[in-house]
């Protein structure tokens, strides 16, 4: 698990050691993307799979149409969700995420950086490499943040397993695939009808 970790660990000089907050984000220009999580930087695994990107089109196609007309809005990465803790401030801000699709339903939390603040849902699709960074580091700053719901995808296992947050806590969903039909706390309404997501794989 350290090994994992350590490869999304960014390893230029400059990175390799302390911690960083969103004002220090937003003076780096580098190749590529990366995310801060309580003030270490992680680098993003390489482009996406096809695989990745076909699942993240379905999803999005599908929550964009149910959400059309709402106040809800629906965004893909590369898109900056900070997760305050006690203030706004860039300075103290530890954990910049970009989510592979999140919806936000309070306007308020948008502005033209992205969002800050918790979204009302987060879906997350592994990727060779990236497990550990979404299964525990994400999973946490979610959880803390009051993300209201967080959906991690496994795409070569074809699963979906859901969290939803009660009483600050995630409590954590039955291990969804081929024939479950599954509906959104987050999102009342909405369901996702996992013969055809999967199935256009």
């Amino acid at each position: 698990m350290e090994e994992e970790e350590d490869r999304n660990l960014v390893k230029e000089p400059n990175f390799a050691y302390g911690t960083y907050t969103y004002a220090d984000y937003l003076t780096w220009q580098l190749d590529e993307m990366v995310e801060l999580i309580r003030g270490k930087v992680f680098r993003q695994a390489a482009a996406p799979r096809r695989i990745h990107e076909e699942l993240s089109v379905a999803l999005v196609t599908r929550i964009h149409g149910f959400l059309k007309g709402g106040t809800c809005r629906v965004y893909t990465a590369p898109f900056d969700v900070r997760l305050p803790i006690s203030s706004k401030d860039p300075t103290e801000i530890d954990t910049v995420v970009q989510p592979d699709l999140c919806v936000v339903c309070d306007p308020e939390k948008l502005d033209d950086l992205g969002c800050v603040g918790a979204p009302d849902l987060v879906v997350e699709i592994l990727s060779p490499g990236n497990n550990k960074k979404e299964l525990q580091h994400k999973y946490e700053v979610y959880e803390a943040a009051g993300v209201r719901e967080y959906w991690v995808v496994h795409p070569d296992e074809r699963t979906l397993l859901i969290y939803t947050l009660e009483s600050g806590y995630y409590r954590s969903s039955r291990l969804f695939t081929f024939g479950d039909r599954v509906a959104s706390q987050a999102l009342p309404g909405f369901e996702l009808d996992l013969d055809e997501v999967f199935g256009e794989l």
